[in-house]
């Protein structure tokens, strides 16, 4: 597993632990729609994209044509 991965599975996991904290700490709520599951969303593929190296953003931006300069995510 590459270091790009690690990072990814490591910030996936945070956004989804800092949000479980606040939610079960009484700090917001999730039981409503909110822009909070957005961002329980992007934690969600950065850890899967961690795992199975599947990046939907660079997916959509090799379809508009923009190059791949580095290996932070397969497409």
């Amino acid at each position: 597993m590459t270091i790009e991965r690690i990072v990814r599975i490591v910030a996936g996991f945070f956004i989804l632990l800092s949000l479980a904290l606040a939610h079960f700490g009484g700090s917001i709520d999730l039981s409503q729609m909110s822009w909070l599951w957005f961002t329980a969303f992007v934690g969600l593929n950065l850890f899967q994209s961690g795992f199975t190296n599947l990046c939907p953003l660079v997916t959509i931006l090799k379809k508009l044509g923009f190059k791949e300069a580095g290996t932070a995510c397969a497409g």
